[in-house]
């Protein structure tokens, strides 16, 4: 599962960016961030992620916080 790290977060709308550790920011819309379970997310955190779809357009499907 690839990690990253988030850049943005707007909480009333459930979306963000986040960037991968290959330097791709990566937009992840509402139905990732619930899909996920979690309550909020802060800049700079880090998190593994899942994409889905082709590889051309991928898209982030969920969101894991990475324990330390």
């Amino acid at each position: 599962m690839p990690q990253g790290t988030i850049k943005d977060f707007d909480p009333e709308s459930g979306t963000g960016t986040l960037i991968d550790d290959g330097l791709l920011e990566r937009r992840f819309d509402r139905e990732a961030f619930t899909a996920s379970g979690l309550q909020t997310l802060r800049i700079g955190q880090r998190v593994r992620y899942e994409l889905e779809g082709d590889d051309e357009v991928p898209r982030v499907a969920q969101l894991n916080i990475v324990s330390l």
